[in-house]
């Protein structure tokens, strides 16, 4: 089955953004390959991962430089999942991560907001590990 392999993330600065991510989020730098003019190919993803990854593309022009932060219109953009929401949580925290709310517990697991260094928004997400069975109407 087909599967997603990059998600893009228009940046400002190539440098930045790869410190923030790698240094704070704890992902893995992939590849940090230059492609002439100054423009270079920058994919990190988090550690283990073998499907998914981000490319960190810097911004080309003032309409891509003014999406940069943006890119979801203030929703959430992108889950990242974890199979230790509290170590994750302490870890990014203590890294200078900002959580733009506290750790709540939902039925689908325990989850907390984060911004990146422009602002995009992420769920950090510990998803159950039981299914969650619907409710039937005896039940209510």
């Amino acid at each position: 089955m087909p599967h997603l392999g990059l998600v893009t993330l228009v940046v400002r600065d190539y440098d930045e953004a790869i410190a923030f991510y790698v240094d704070r989020v704890g992902f893995t730098l992939v590849e940090d390959t230059p492609r002439g003019g100054g423009v270079r190919w920058v994919v990190v993803a988090p550690p283990g991962s073998t499907e998914t990854a981000l490319l960190l593309a810097r911004a080309g022009n003032p309409e891509q430089a003014a999406r940069v932060g943006d890119q979801t219109g203030g929703r959430v953009a992108l889950f990242l999942n974890t199979d230790d929401f509290d170590r994750d949580h302490r870890r990014m925290t203590a890294s200078g991560v900002r959580f733009v709310e506290p750790p709540r517990h939902e039925p689908y697991g325990s989850v907390a907001v984060f911004e990146d260094l422009y602002g995009n928004r992420w769920d950090l997400i510990e998803p159950r590990t039981a299914a969650i069975q619907p409710r039937t109407a005896a039940q209510d």
